[in-house]
């Protein structure tokens, strides 16, 4: 749009609601931001008679305006507000508007249309502007964002006041806003994550290998995650990458060891139940030499999960190949606790230990 007095010199203006959709401003709060910049004169509010008509919008009759930002509010907004990404776009899509307006004085706060502009006039306005007008400030990241793509004004006229069907509500709030609200929170916090990251390793061309290796992983396996291709393997070096990354502190104090443990534990207790079966059927196969059973390392592989040894041989320090003498000596200890641990007794130790221990 523009405004300007009777064949003078037009100034361009730019509709509030798309100057304020890269941000992470609520519409509610709007306003009260428009009235500010409105004081430095870099924007306005413009009150239009019942006679005018816009393409693309909406505008309730008890309160007929909008609020639009000159060519300057435009780059003030863009350099307080918006991420690097954009205020570059910006720069680059407008910059030859904001040199031709660089002399325009400050609009006022507030300015009443009555008067529609002949069809020559406005049809110029329109082809002047148009192009920047259509231009959007969004992001890279703008296909993924859901909240609504911003609407250039094309010009005004005067249809038919019924004729409401492509009419677009800049003043009042979706229905669907209060659910939506969040996810767009989110979708924003996370642009904002990746420009401050971008930025970050622009400026660190020299990081740390590992530092960096750890970065592309997480970033690799996020974009795994959101195409549903996520796969074990990826979330197994994911985990371990960011485990080893640096020295988490004393084991009596890790709130990350606690949670592991934690995790580990529920992971286990549930697989009580599929360990029980396993143990009953092995117990009918050998009731003829229950005295007679494999050895414990034979045992501890057929009847208990991988992951249970794994933990308790690196615990124990039995995993190293110079300890594989020692290893053999001591998995009965180590059977002894997967039998407690699972409640599931097999040997014949297991049992009088238990009953000692009951009976105490």
């Amino acid at each position: 749009m523009a405004i300007g007095e009777p064949l003078g010199p037009m100034v361009p203006l730019y509709l509030g609601a798309d100057v304020f959709s890269s941000t992470d401003i609520r519409t509610e709060n709007h306003p009260r931001y428009h009235a500010k910049f409105a004081k430095k004169g870099l924007a306005t509010k413009i009150h239009f008679s019942s006679a005018f008509r816009f393409h693309g919008l909406k505008v309730p009759i008890a309160n007929n305006s909008l609020w639009f930002y000159s060519i300057q509010g435009l780059f003030r907004v863009a350099f307080e507000m918006y991420s690097k990404q954009e205020q570059l776009a910006v720069l680059e899509n407008f910059q030859d508007v904001w040199k031709s307006q660089i002399n325009d004085s400050p609009l006022k706060m507030m300015y009443n249309l009555s008067v529609q502009l002949d069809s020559a006039i406005s049809n110029s306005v329109t082809e002047m502007y148009d192009k920047d007008l259509k231009v959007k400030l969004m992001s890279h990241l703008q296909h993924c964002q859901i909240a609504r793509e911003p609407v250039g004004v094309r010009g005004i006229d005067t249809g038919p006041p019924g004729d409401t069907s492509a009419d677009h509500d800049y003043c009042s709030l979706p229905k669907d806003s209060l659910q939506t609200e969040p996810i767009q929170l989110m979708l924003s916090t996370m642009r904002q994550q990746l420009h401050s990251l971008e930025e970050r390793l622009y400026a660190e061309s020299q990081g740390c290998t590992d530092q960096l290796e750890t970065i592309l992983l997480l970033l690799q396996n996020t974009d795994r995650y959101m195409n549903g291709k996520l796969e074990e393997r990826d979330v197994t070096e994911t985990v371990l990458a960011l485990l080893e990354a640096k020295n988490w502190g004393s084991v009596y104090s890790s709130q990350l060891l606690n949670s592991i443990g934690r995790w580990l534990g529920q992971q286990f207790h549930a697989a009580n139940s599929s360990i029980s079966q396993k143990v009953e059927g092995f117990k009918v196969q050998h009731i003829e030499r229950i005295t007679d059973l494999p050895p414990a390392e034979e045992l501890a592989t057929e009847l208990f999960p991988e992951a249970m040894q794994t933990l308790l041989l690196q615990w124990m320090g039995l995993s190293d190949e110079s300890t594989l003498e020692k290893r053999h000596s001591e998995y009965p200890i180590l059977l002894l606790i997967l039998e407690f641990a699972n409640h599931n007794l097999i040997t014949g130790v297991a049992h009088v230990l238990y009953s000692s221990l009951i009976c105490k």
